[in-house]
């Protein structure tokens, strides 16, 4: 982006990254193109206007502290915004303690088809919103993302991953006077079972206080050989009418005779680049903004409260 200028640092990396077949550090942010700092130090005398913290999910509160404690002006933290309540807690906390505005990455906020669902829904025309269907799917994370499979990172697997996204969209749909009260989820990892510690693959049902019910598929099911990583949909059942997106939807399909597999060519907006511009640079009218903390909160204690239904294997209570 013009007139941005970009520090990385990353000095604490596992002790052998190699192992898990990762590439970080100073040598990633060669292969990126990227300044890089050797100490977190070095990026706060730099002084930075604004921080972005891409760490494992256990390691968001203590980076987010950090910035809040050298006065960062903003800072826009990974999803899910932490592995407890708690660690979420403190950190809206001590960004609200040192006036750094605090956001989190949910891009598919800004995606157009989502834009159009939100308006059909929010100016009446689907009539009171009855059921919600979600799916967010993806490839099992490897390389880079293998930590994702790590429960002590990532604080859980697909049900911490992928819940959330559609968590954080129907809590920006229904608006400041809806909250999410209770969740049930179902959860195993017969899927890669000899590769993840962790649950991969889930179903999660979520009672909202206007009466709606929600169900989010978050399963690492996408095959190898499919040619899209990952996709989100989402069903708005109405009173009225039923209105749905597919956020990977824009995209060319075809098959490769040469490889044997399928073709997806992906075209249409950047979600990335529109969220960090409106991180940055605030939100156009009447735009979506960026989810702030305590949106990330809400989000977090969704997917802690799918995590804590599966494991007792009844409804539990949004804490």
């Amino acid at each position: 982006m013009d007139g941005v200028e970009v520090l990385a640092a990353d000095p604490d990396p596992d002790p052998d990254p190699a192992a898990a077949g990762e590439v970080r550090g100073r040598e990633l942010a060669e292969q990126l193109g990227v300044a890089y700092a050797d100490t977190y130090q070095e990026v706060f005398d730099w002084g930075p206007d604004a921080v972005i913290v891409t760490a494992e999910n256990a390691r968001h509160r203590a980076l987010v502290e950090l910035a809040a404690k050298h006065g960062v002006g903003a800072v826009l933290c990974e999803k899910p915004l932490a592995t407890t309540a708690a660690d979420g807690e403190a950190m809206v906390a001590a960004c609200r303690e040192s006036g750094t505005r605090l956001g989190v990455a949910y891009p598919v906020r800004f995606h157009p088809a989502y834009g159009a669902l939100r308006r059909a829904v929010q100016g009446g025309s689907l009539g009171g919103v009855l059921a919600v269907a979600g799916a967010n799917n993806g490839y099992l994370p490897t390389g880079l993302r293998r930590w994702f499979t790590d429960p002590e990172l990532a604080g859980g697997g697909a049900l911490m991953d992928h819940t959330v996204h559609i968590a954080d969209l129907l809590d920006d749909l229904f608006g400041a006077d809806v909250r999410a009260e209770e969740v049930y989820a179902q959860a195993n990892n017969l899927m890669y079972a000899e590769e993840a510690d962790a649950e991969t693959a889930g179903l999660v049902t979520v009672r909202y206080s206007n009466g709606t019910v929600a169900t989010i598929d978050c399963s690492w099911s996408q095959p190898r050989s499919h040619p899209a990583w990952g996709g989100l949909e989402l069903q708005v059942v109405g009173e009225r009418a039923t209105v749905e997106m597919d956020a990977f939807g824009q995209s060319v399909t075809g098959f490769d005779e040469r490889s044997a597999r399928g073709v997806l060519l992906p075209w249409g907006v950047n979600l990335d680049e529109i969220l960090l511009r409106a991180f940055l640079y605030g939100t156009a009218a009447g735009g979506v903004a960026v989810a702030d903390g305590e949106a990330g909160l809400r989000s977090l204690r969704v997917a802690l409260a799918a995590r804590e239904s599966a494991r007792v294997s009844r409804p539990v209570p949004v804490g």
